[in-house]
């Protein structure tokens, strides 16, 4: 999973990027935040979006809704932490893009989009089915007709797990360790994050939920939406058995 100080969007409803993390979030993202970097997801998004507006939900300090409404798109935000929000708005920019504090899975925002997105895996800091559910209903219910919620994350690697194994090593350096530990009865995943500075061990542990493509296609069917396109990355690979992420996109009757 990700770093703990460099995770996009909220985890739910407990908000864990206070103004600590917040502070170093984008220091954190900097090899993922040059241009060079977002701009498949920025090319991709804004030939979804159209004339937009777009709706970004985990908004965070702005990696993707900054670029995009750049590009001409009006871009609205869901931020659980306000922490993260400030950090947004005060970046040149940030004062064109709205933000609405609260949960993305129940946070209503006035008016229809044209596009909505979650990007960086925050589908899963939703730590329950049921409230991974009520985002795609709530999303729905913010779309226009024909409209798009687009979702970036990865495939569960539970094909690396032998029988028994729980532990997953997602990075082993010599500053920092990241570790994902599988519950796969309740798709519960928690990331352990250690850093090391000299004698000192500083941890952190984050809940997520993860959920594999099929069952997002079924959320997506019971809010009303229908699957348009699947692929492995914002450059649009194809999605195959051996694809560590994928990005999807669903869309609204017309």
């Amino acid at each position: 999973m990700r770093n703990p100080d460099a995770v996009t969007g909220t985890p739910g409803p407990d908000d864990h990027f206070d103004a600590p993390i917040a502070a170093g979030y984008d220091r954190a993202h900097a090899a993922i935040s040059t241009p060079e970097a977002v701009a498949p997801a920025i090319d991709f998004l804004a030939g979804l979006a159209g004339a937009g507006p777009a709706l970004e939900l985990g908004v965070g300090t702005g990696r993707i809704a900054l670029p995009l409404a750049a590009r001409g798109v009006p871009v609205h935000g869901i931020e659980l932490s306000q922490a993260m929000a400030d950090r947004l708005a005060a970046k040149p920019g940030g004062a064109s893009i709205g933000v609405t504090l609260g949960d993305f899975a129940a946070a209503r925002v006035e008016g229809r989009f044209s596009l909505a997105y979650l990007v960086f895996n925050t589908i899963m800091n939703l730590t329950s089915q049921d409230a991974q559910v009520a985002c795609f209903h709530n999303v729905a219910d913010h779309l226009e007709p024909g409209g798009c919620f687009v979702i970036e994350v990865i495939v569960p690697q539970l094909q690396r797990l032998p029988p028994g194994q729980v532990m997953h090593p997602f990075h082993v350096g010599e500053s920092y360790w990241g570790l994902d530990e599988y519950d796969v009865v309740t798709q519960r995943v928690t990331s352990h994050h250690l850093t090391f500075a000299g004698d000192k061990v500083r941890r952190r542990s984050l809940p997520f939920r993860y959920v594999w493509p099929s069952e997002l296609d079924l959320m997506a069917r019971l809010a009303g939406m229908t699957l348009r396109e699947r692929w492995g990355g914002w450059n649009r690979e194809p999605f195959t058995a051996e694809s560590r992420q994928h990005v999807s996109v669903w869309e609204t009757p017309r």
